[in-house]
């Protein structure tokens, strides 16, 4: 089955709600799973985790996340005692399997969830690797809100007569979304995205790279403001605790690379700012499609300096978008209009990383054992030591009276 519609209209629990019904109540083997999603980043299989698990629990089923990042030793354990639903990125999953950990040969539902980015990634050759060892005649389902020639070879190859399931046009359809093109100098932007990061409300502003988003998140933070950066570069650890902060209101702005441009779904981000205008319409789309999530409202903007405003009005016509353009400056009342803009403190955040409290806690533990070292070697070579200069202090008590 192929399955296309808007980022935010359910496909989790489309596919989800499907595979527990079928699977309810059954036991899996050792090391062979029931039912497999694949996903193509470790923060879509993780959501998707999420968003499963309560329901799995009312069904008597279990699944367990096999993503990079992430300990091999727990993964293999929990395959051991027989999982029947295995929530997967397609690099630790074939990890897995050449390691003789995972055998799919009983597997009878696949899922692959952002089929076409997984393809646009360089996974083809993984997804075909997966699927040419599941069980022969299972159940194979494509979702993506966009579905276009990089999953066709999949489906010529995979899926007999495939039943297509379609809900939008593959173009922005949301009546709840805002659409507008910011059009800045380049010695103003700096300023602009400083002031628009500023504002109250969830805010989620796309780089085109991963030193890139660093960078622009270093800026921001610089002039006041609390945010972190997302991208494929950091490690796990921070990679969760970034989502954990944003999602808990802890910071309100991420700077982020299109790796949280699919499926990671935080309530009430009500606006999405490309600093980086994106070139394909799908990456415009399903960036677009963090915010007027489930009925909410939202604003769509995009940065572009004046001699690429042209480039932009391509690409949102391809979109199906017709935004609205405005000339904007630092301040700008047709700034503070559109986005809600307002001047950052001016007083600079730091940031402390999982990675640093995680660095800190190790060298404090070092320390620790370089004294407690220092002061075994200083009793050996019977040098004083504070418990031998109080024995020594009541011993010549003892001996003047």
């Amino acid at each position: 089955m192929l399955g296309r519609g808007q980022t935010g209209s359910g496909k989790t629990l489309a596919f989800g709600l499907a595979m527990l019904t079928r699977l309810a109540g059954r036991r899996a083997k050792p090391h062979q799973p029931l039912g497999l999603v694949l996903a193509p980043t470790r923060e879509l299989a993780m959501q998707i985790q999420d968003s499963l698990s309560p329901l799995m629990a009312a069904v008597n089923l279990k699944s367990r996340l096999i993503a990079g990042g992430m300990p091999y030793g727990q993964q293999i354990q929990a395959l051991r005692s027989g999982v029947p639903i295995l929530i997967a990125t397609p690099g630790r999953l074939i990890d897995l399997m050449e390691r003789g950990d995972v055998r799919l040969s009983s597997t009878e539902i696949v899922v692959l969830d952002e089929a076409d980015q997984m393809a646009d990634m360089g996974f083809l050759p993984a997804m075909k690797q997966i699927l040419d060892t599941c069980k022969a005649g299972g159940q194979r389902l494509l979702f993506s809100a966009t579905l276009d020639k990089g999953v066709g070879r999949l489906v010529n190859a995979y899926l007999r007569e495939p039943v297509d399931h379609s809900v939008d046009t593959g173009q922005a359809t949301v009546s709840t979304m805002d659409h507008h093109v910011l059009v800045v100098h380049p010695e103003d932007r700096d300023a602009v995205i400083a002031q628009i990061s500023a504002r109250q409300g969830r805010t989620i502003i796309f780089a085109r790279t991963k030193h890139g988003a660093d960078k622009l998140a270093k800026k921001i933070a610089a002039r006041g403001v609390p945010v972190r950066a997302l991208h494929g570069g950091k490690t796990q650890a921070t990679r969760t605790r970034t989502l954990k902060d944003f999602k808990t209101g802890t910071i309100r702005t991420l700077v982020a690379t299109n790796v949280a441009a699919r499926g990671i779904h935080v309530d009430g981000i009500s606006l999405v700012v490309h600093f980086d205008a994106p070139t394909d319409p799908k990456d415009y789309l399903h960036r677009a499609g963090r915010t007027a999530r489930a009925g909410e409202s939202g604003t769509v903007v995009t940065m572009t300096a004046p001699r690429q405003q042209r480039t932009v009005q391509q690409m949102t016509d391809r979109c199906g978008v017709k935004p609205v353009v405005t000339r904007v400056r630092p301040s700008s009342s047709e700034l503070v209009t559109i986005t809600g803009s307002q001047e950052p403190s001016g007083r600079p955040w730091i940031a402390t990383s999982p990675d640093v409290k995680k660095r800190n806690s190790s060298r404090k533990t070092q320390n620790r054992q370089r004294s407690r070292r220092s002061q075994g070697s200083a009793r050996g070579r019977g040098a004083a030591t504070p418990t031998s200069r109080k024995r020594n202090k009541h011993v010549n008590a003892a001996t003047s009276s």
